[in-house]
């Protein structure tokens, strides 16, 4: 009897372990499909077959579909994947780096998203309903993370007050419109100049990490 309570038990563990793998396999899934179609549209744009993106995720066509019915859930659910990225960044700098620092390399991880983002403006500017939580989203995600990093700065002495978060995303995605071919270096290069700005009229001694020689020397942001 006590042999068979202890099967039965077994069986159970094994039965209740099931559920947990699947999701972890499953969870494992869409970040490839995510990854993957985060690729593919930003070389072939939001219209690329769905195969294409299967293909580079090694999964099958049908696993794509049963995570995301329609394109549209595919679009936004790459969007805010990266815009969710692009926020998660700014504690983990600021907890890496000091303020002036940490604010200059969240502001180059910005403007990484936002040359994501050109790449599914087709899709995000078509009216279609499916899109229409997505500024509010940003607004939610986005602003927040800028706004506690350059209250960070500025208490340090490293930026000038009464910089508004609003204009700063505003200004870069605006410096992300370069000459053609040259955009990532030339955005790169004018953000950079955008921080410089920054630390006009600052209190007190300039944080060595916002100097442009400091800059060129470091390495590339970290993602």
């Amino acid at each position: 009897m006590k042999k068979r309570i202890a099967e039965r038990t077994d069986d159970q563990k094994l039965e209740n372990s099931k559920p947990r793998q699947m999701r972890a396999d499953g969870q494992r899934k869409m970040s490839s499909i995510l990854d993957a179609a985060m690729k593919v549209f930003a070389k072939s744009g939001v219209d690329a077959p769905v195969r294409e993106i299967a293909e580079r995720a090694g999964v099958g066509l049908g696993t794509v579909y049963r995570h995301f019915p329609r394109r549209s859930d595919l679009i936004l659910a790459v969007f805010r994947t990266q815009m969710d990225a692009c926020a998660d960044a700014a504690p983990n700098l600021a907890s890496k780096y000091e303020p002036g620092e940490a604010l200059a390399r969240w502001m180059q991880r910005y403007m990484d998203f936002v040359a994501t983002k050109r790449g599914l403006a087709a899709a995000l500017h078509s009216g279609d309903p499916a899109y229409s939580a997505l500024p509010g989203y940003f607004d939610k995600r986005l602003r927040p993370a800028l706004e506690t990093l350059l209250e960070a700065a500025v208490s340090a002495g490293v930026v000038r007050p009464g910089i508004e978060a609003d204009d700063l995303l505003r200004a870069v995605a605006t410096l992300c419109h370069g000459p053609h071919g040259e955009e990532p270096v030339y955005a790169r290069r004018m953000v950079e100049l955008l921080v410089d700005g920054l630390r006009y009229g600052a209190s007190t001694r300039i944080d060595d990490s916002l100097k442009p020689d400091a800059r060129r020397n470091r390495k590339a942001p970290a993602k």
